[in-house]
C-alpha cells in the first residue's frame, strides 16, 4: 500500500515541482547573500570609522606610538608569524591576532595601511581632537591640528583653529569648483575653437584656398581667442594663488609636525567626536560624491560618474543600433523569408553567434570598425587631422556597434518568437479587409509584436552593459574625467574615449597600485553596476508591460 502511494506521489509530478522550487530558492538565496556580501563591504567604506590611537612595543624594539583606521582583524599561527621575521615566542599559544591599520601619511610612512600584531597593541585610546584630512593628492593624513595659517601668518590656534579650518574648507571648495568651471568650460571651450581653425587651416592648405583673405580671416578669429584667454589666464592664475593662502599645521601622533596647504585638502573631520547622527550625515554626503564625482588618486578616492555616464551613454546608444537591426532581420526572416535550408542555416547561424566569446567580438570591431571603417572615414572626411585619428581609434561609437554586434542575435531570437505567436488568423484577417501586406505588418504585427521585442532589448542591455573584454580594445580606458557631451559643437562627441564601470572594477581590483584602499571600492562599483542594470532593464520591463496591457485585447 505504501509502495502503491509513494509511486503515485512520483507520477503526480510533485517532487519535480519541490525540487524546481527548491532550485529557485537556493538561486534566489545565493543571489540576495551575495548583493549582501557585496553592498555590506562596498556600502561601509563610506561610513567614518572611529580612529584608533596605541602604544605599539615590539619585543626587543622601542614602543612607538600609531593611530589608524582598523580595517580586518584575523587569527594566525604564531609559527606564520615567526616565519615572517617577528620576534614571536612560538611556546605561546598556537595562534596571535594580526590586525590591519589605515595609518594615512604616505609621505611620512610609505604606505597607506601597517600589519601590525594585536597582542603588542597597550593603552587603546580613542581621542576626539584626533583629527582626519581627506587629500585630493597622496590618501588622508592623521593628526592633531595644532594651527591655522594665512599667507604664512597664525590667525588661530588651539580650539578657535577647528572653526577657522572649516571655513576656509568651504573657501577652498568654493574655489575648486570655480577652476574646474574656468579649465573644463571656459578654457575647454577656446583649446576646442584654437584646434577647429588649425585643423580649418589645414584643410584650407590641402584643397589649395589658403589664401590672403583667408588667412588673414583665420587670424582674426584666432586673435579672439586668444584675447579671451589672456582674460580667462588672469583669472586662473588669481585662483592658483588663492589656493595657496591657507595652510594648516598638523602634529601627527609620533610628534612630527607637517604643515599642509588647504588646496590639497578636500574635507576634515574628527570621527572620534562625531555623534551617530553627525556620522549619517557623513556617510550620505561621501555616498553622493562616490555617485556625482570624478575619481582621484588612481581611481581610489572621489567618484565614479565619468563611468557612470559612459556605462549608460553607451548602452542607450547600443540599444539605438541593436533595436532596428535585430527587428528588421527578424521580420525578414519570419515574415518575408522562404522557409527552406537557407532561411534555417541562417536561424542556426544567428542562434551560434549567441555563443561566440566576447573578447572575439572585441578583436573584430578593432579590427574593422576602428581601422577599416574608421580608417576610411578619416581619409575621406577628416584628411586635415592626419597623422592624428578622428575616428581611426577606439571610441565610444566604435564600442557602441561592438556591444551592437554582440547583442543583436538576442534582439533577432526574441522578436522572432514574439512574430511567430502571433496568431495566422490576425494576419488573414487584416487581409481580407484590404490592408497590404505592409500595412498589416506595421499596424497589427509589430505592434503585437513589441513586447517581445522589448524582452530582446532586456536581454540585450543585460549582456552588454555588463561586458568588459571587447570594450577594452574598442573605446574604454582607465581614466577619462571628460564627459563626450559638452557644450562645444557637435556636443556629443562619439570618437571621444569613455569609462565604464565594468572595466573600472577590473582596473582598481587588479591594475590598482593601492590594494587595500582599492578593494572596498570594487565591491560599491560592482554594487553601483547592479544597480544600473536593473534600473535600465527595469524601465525596459515597465514599457514591455504597458505595450502588452495596450495590446492583450488582439492577442486573445
Amino acid at each position: 500500500m505504501k509502495r502503491d502511494s509513494l509511486k503515485g506521489w512520483f507520477n503526480s509530478g510533485a517532487p519535480w515541482v519541490w525540487l524546481n522550487a527548491g532550485a529557485v530558492s537556493i538561486a534566489v538565496i545565493m543571489t540576495i547573500g551575495l548583493l549582501s556580501v557585496i553592498a555590506v563591504r562596498g556600502l561601509g567604506h563610506f561610513w567614518p570609522a572611529d580612529i584608533l590611537e596605541a602604544d605599539y612595543q615590539i619585543p626587543g624594539q622601542p614602543a612607538k606610538v600609531l593611530a589608524g583606521e582598523l580595517v580586518e582583524a584575523e587569527e594566525v599561527p604564531r609559527a606564520r608569524l615567526a616565519a615572517a621575521g617577528l620576534p614571536v615566542n612560538v611556546e605561546g599559544g598556537e595562534f596571535m591576532t594580526r590586525e590591519l591599520l589605515k595609518v594615512g601619511n604616505r609621505e611620512l610612512y610609505g604606505a597607506d595601511f601597517s600589519w601590525v600584531v594585536g597582542e603588542w597593541l597597550s593603552a587603546p585610546r580613542r581621542p576626539a581632537e584626533l583629527m582626519v584630512l581627506e587629500r585630493r593628492e597622496w590618501g588622508n593624513f592623521y593628526g592633531y591640528l595644532i594651527d591655522v595659517k594665512q599667507d604664512g601668518q597664525r590667525v588661530a590656534e588651539g580650539e578657535a583653529a577647528w572653526d577657522a579650518l572649516q571655513q576656509r574648507l568651504q573657501r577652498v571648495d568654493v574655489l575648486h569648483g570655480e577652476l574646474a568651471q574656468l579649465q573644463k568650460k571656459d578654457i575647454g571651450r577656446i583649446n576646442h575653437g584654437l584646434e577647429r581653425l588649425r585643423l580649418e587651416r589645414r584643410k584650407l592648405e590641402l584643397e589649395n584656398r589658403l589664401d590672403a583673405a583667408a588667412q588673414a580671416d583665420l587670424e582674426a578669429e584666432r586673435a579672439q581667442w586668444d584675447a579671451q584667454y589672456k582674460t580667462f589666464e588672469g583669472r586662473l592664475l588669481a585662483l592658483n594663488k588663492a589656493f595657496e593662502r591657507d595652510s594648516i599645521t598638523v602634529r601627527t601622533v609620533d610628534g612630527r609636525e607637517q604643515e599642509i596647504h588647504l588646496g590639497k585638502v578636500v574635507r576634515a573631520y574628527r570621527p572620534n567626536a562625531m555623534s551617530s547622527l553627525q556620522k549619517f550625515g557623513f556617510y550620505f554626503a561621501k555616498l553622493w560624491e562616490f555617485v556625482s564625482d570624478e575619481p582621484r588618486e588612481a581611481n581610489t578616492e572621489g567618484g565614479i560618474f565619468p563611468a557612470i555616464f559612459g556605462t549608460v551613454m553607451m548602452t542607450l546608444i547600443m540599444a539605438v543600433i541593436v533595436t532596428p537591426f535585430g527587428v528588421l532581420a527578424a521580420i525578414y526572416l519570419r515574415e518575408y523569408a522562404r522557409q527552406g535550408p537557407l532561411t534555417r542555416l541562417i536561424r542556426i547561424a544567428v542562434n551560434n553567434l549567441a555563443g561566440v566569446p566576447a573578447i572575439v567580438y572585441g578583436v573584430f570591431g578593432l579590427g574593422f570598425f576602428v581601422y577599416v571603417l574608421g580608417g576610411s572615414l578619416d581619409r575621406l572626411f577628416f584628411p586635415e587631422a592626419a597623422p592624428a585619428p578622428t575616428f581611426g581609434t577606439p571610441g565610444l561609437l566604435w564600442a557602441s556597434l561592438t556591444l551592437a554586434i554582440l547583442a543583436v542575435p538576442v534582439v533577432i531570437v526574441a522578436t522572432e518568437e514574439g512574430l511567430a505567436r502571433i496568431p495566422r488568423a490576425v494576419r488573414e484577417g487584416s487581409l481580407a479587409l484590404g490592408a497590404t501586406k505592409a500595412e498589416t505588418l506595421w499596424k497589427i504585427v509589430l505592434p503585437m509584436a513589441s513586447p517581445a521585442m522589448m524582452t530582446g532589448l532586456i536581454l540585450a542591455v543585460a549582456r552588454a552593459a555588463g561586458e568588459v573584454a571587447p570594450l577594452m580594445l574598442v573605446g574604454v580606458v582607465k581614466l577619462a574625467p571628460s564627459l563626450p557631451l559638452d557644450g562645444n559643437y557637435p556636443y556629443l562627441h562619439l570618437d571621444q574615449k569613455i569609462m565604464h564601470l565594468g572595466f573600472h572594477i577590473y582596473d582598481v581590483g587588479f591594475q590598482s597600485p593601492n590594494v587595500e584602499a582599492a578593494r572596498p571600492l570594487v565591491y560599491a562599483t560592482a554594487l553601483l553596476l547592479v544597480l544600473v542594470i536593473a534600473l535600465l532593464n527595469l524601465s525596459a520591463v515597465f514599457i514591455r508591460n504597458h505595450l502588452r496591457e495596450k495590446y492583450k485585447a488582439l492577442d486573445q
